[in-house]
């Protein structure tokens, strides 16, 4: 059973549109991960946007369309390499002019070109933002000292090779592999920079300058590639549809290894895959609703 603390997404009313439950634009992709975006836009969908988009470079803007197709794409400039140019930039930010929550990283490729967008993103855009994947280790590329300044509010979704890049460490290192000090150095960096960082992992913390929390779902099958994309989506849906960051960053999380949980008992923790968790988390959400 879900626990009883935790934030629920309130009822749906019959007199409704799409409009009233969220639009979510996922940045992300570059050549050879077209896939990732589109994780976390159907991801999206499934937890109960009204309203997804993706903005992809243009070179992959025919192959991530063919996911789905209740999502909007739309290519922007790329550079040779597949990853967004710069002149992206402008673009990004009239297509999440209207956007209820931005989800950026999945995907997103390593360029100085992707750097740049990154920050800006951080520094500029007045949306709640989920910043994911490539993001974070772009935002590691970032003077540390301005990231408590942002335009809106901001959820990072690190691992704990993520999350030790961020505090400047060596991700792979195989020294300082301790998890309460990780987790008390990112609750430190939560506070400073005034975001929602969840730490993705056994127990993963989701912690803010005030609240902290934990989550008790989830299982090691869960370690494949994808999963962090879904819960990027979901996280998003669920910021679209008014939760605040915490409490979205909170449901998302135990909804995300719920779905997971499910799929480990149907397919074992070897076999399952970020897809069997997208076509779980409708089960997540029906437990939630009792």
């Amino acid at each position: 059973m879900p626990p009883t603390d935790l934030p629920r997404l309130p009822s749906r009313q019959r007199d409704t549109s799409k409009y009233d439950y969220g639009r979510v634009v996922v940045v992300g992709g570059a050549t050879g991960m077209a896939g990732a975006p589109a994780l976390a836009a159907m991801a999206a969908l499934r937890s109960g946007a009204g309203v997804v988009e993706t903005l992809v470079p243009e070179q992959i803007v025919a192959i991530a369309a063919c996911f789905d197709p209740c999502i909007m794409v739309r290519g922007l400039p790329g550079r040779v390499d597949g990853t967004f140019a710069t002149d992206a930039i402008e673009a990004i930010e009239s297509r999440t002019e209207r956007a209820d929550a931005v989800a950026v990283g999945p995907g997103l490729g390593r360029s100085d070109a992707v750097v740049q967008i990154v920050s800006h993103l951080w520094h500029h855009l007045p949306h709640p933002a989920i910043f994911d994947a490539d993001a974070l280790w772009s935002l590691a590329r970032i003077d540390r000292g301005t990231l408590a300044r942002h335009a809106g509010p901001r959820i990072l979704t690190p691992h704990a090779g993520e999350m030790r890049r961020l505090l400047g460490a060596d991700p792979t290192s195989s020294q300082d592999r301790d998890r309460g000090r990780l987790e008390r150095e990112t609750a430190t960096l939560a506070a400073s920079i005034d975001a929602v960082i969840v730490l993705k992992g056994p127990a993963t913390l989701i912690v803010d300058s005030t609240q902290r929390a934990t989550n008790d779902t989830g299982n090691p099958g869960m370690a494949t590639a994808g999963t962090g994309d879904v819960l990027t989506g979901v996280t998003a849906a669920l910021v679209a549809q008014r939760l605040l960051p915490f409490d979205a960053a909170r449901l998302a999380t135990w909804v995300h290894g719920r779905a997971g949980d499910l799929a480990a008992e149907a397919l074992g923790e070897v076999s399952m895959t970020a897809r069997d968790l997208l076509e779980r988390l409708h089960l997540a959400f029906r437990e939630m609703a009792g």
